[in-house]
């Protein structure tokens, strides 16, 4: 039995993905001590591992973001990029690492398993001293420069001919040293002050420092890149955890495959303006032969209205089971949370996807560039939109095909046993 100490950002996104492998990993025997957020202390006790809270501003309520944002709403555009990159994820630095620290020193970790944005690691990483191996799971698409690919936030496609590569390049220095420059000043103080020298690492892309990096989704979902750092590996994504406590509700019975079924959602976090794109959504199929089926990530569904104030085709629930609702759904209108997309396209489910905050818009467009479904360039979509891009979804059989292919890609994967697996073998090879 080994002893690993997981550690992630308390944001749902990449806590849900990071306490699947801590439970793989405690119902394989393993002593599981996981770090993050204290709203999240039920759902670590609830896998039988060890929960450790963050402190002071790294032990953050990622429902409340007012209370971690309170600025938000000066910045626009990549403003607001490196506002949230810098609050969220550079300054609980120290608060993070000193909780690491700690528990190495305390219990001696085999190995450390991190979301792959968690920075309380990176001092880890980037002192030449004695450490437990460190790995890290991509939670969100795939950051790693690269000759072949535009610098993240661009969402832009890849392109390795000769002038993708000079527009590459040319991109990647204006993103590390004009738009994120003071990401990475502000990133580069905290690490002096952790007594880490200048480093060559950007802050937004030490995915190459990790012992192993390793991507939950499958290779065909994320850019080529003829130069990818040797630690990468690709694992799929993790399955979605049970959901026999979700109660279903009582219209569930009409999901009998008469009539397509849209399911649209907005998440956990990202879902307090439904203006967004789940009334859109509904606007834009009223009276059309489908089921639209509605999730509000925790929200009543009294929020979005009363049953007499919905389209007749319409349903609502707060919560739903994907792992029973996925395989009905002929499209998934999202406004693309990577785990939930991901969920999608292991049951071969095509897309609609309306995103512009943090990672979405890069999801967005590798849901485009696989052909997986339609990318509407928006968070904020018009009916008409989406009407069209779930109407073409639904007639063009390419997206649902692609979506298949995608879905064969990751049945041919088994993300917790080669995590698993990618921690035993780090931890033997520390061991020789």
């Amino acid at each position: 039995m080994a002893t690993y100490l997981v550690c992630s950002t308390p944001v749902h996104g990449h806590v849900a993905p990071v306490l699947g492998a801590a439970g793989h990993l405690v119902e394989r025997g393993h002593r599981v001590i996981v770090l993050t957020g204290s709203r999240f202390a039920d759902r670590v006790a609830a896998i039988g591992a060890e929960f450790r809270p963050l402190a002071g501003i790294a032990d953050f309520d990622d429902r409340d973001v007012t209370s971690y944002l309170p600025e938000r709403e000066r910045y626009r555009g990549i403003a607001q990029a490196q506002y949230d990159i810098q609050t969220i994820f550079v300054t609980p630095i120290p608060e993070q690492y000193r909780a690491v620290r700690a528990i190495v020193a305390a219990e001696q970790p085999d190995a450390i398993l991190v979301d792959g944005a968690f920075g309380g690691v990176a001092p880890l990483l980037l002192r030449d001293a004695p450490r437990p191996p460190v790995l890290a799971l991509g939670v969100t698409p795939l950051t790693q420069s690269s000759r072949d690919v535009a610098p993240a936030g661009t969402a832009l496609p890849p392109s390795s001919t000769p002038l993708g590569r000079i527009r590459n390049r040319l991109l990647d220095v204006v993103a590390k040293r004009i738009l994120f420059r003071r990401t990475q000043a502000l990133a580069q103080r905290i690490l002096s002050d952790l007594g880490i020298p200048r480093t060559e690492h950007f802050i937004m892309d030490i995915s190459s420092a990790f012992d192993r990096f390793l991507q939950l989704c499958p290779r065909e979902f994320e850019y080529p890149r003829s130069d990818i750092a040797p630690n990468t590996a690709f694992v799929g994504p993790i399955p979605p955890g049970g959901s026999a406590d979700i109660p279903l509700p009582a219209w569930w019975g009409e999901l009998d495959g008469l009539r397509p079924v849209v399911h649209v959602t907005q998440g956990t976090i990202d879902n307090h303006d439904l203006d967004r794109l789940i009334r859109p959504t509904l606007r834009a199929l009223e009276g059309l032969d489908v089921l639209v089926v509605v999730s509000l990530g925790g929200r009543s569904p009294d929020e979005l209205g009363a049953p007499g104030e919905l389209p007749t085709n319409a349903r609502v629930a707060s919560y739903l089971p994907y792992d029973r609702l996925l395989p009905l759904s002929s499209v998934y209108v999202t406004n693309g949370g990577y785990g939930g997309v991901q969920h999608a396209l292991r049951e071969g489910v095509p897309i609609v996807v309306a995103g512009d905050t943090e990672d979405k818009p890069e999801v967005a467009a590798r849901i485009g560039w696989s052909g997986t479904g339609i990318d509407l360039r928006t968070g904020s979509p018009e009916p008409e939109a989406v009407r069209a891009a779930v109407m073409r979804v639904l007639a063009e059989p390419a997206y649902r095909i692609a979506a298949q292919r995608m879905a064969t890609a990751i049945a041919g994967t088994d993300a917790l046993a080669l995590i698993e697996h990618e921690l035993e073998a780090s931890t033997a090879a520390r061991a020789r």
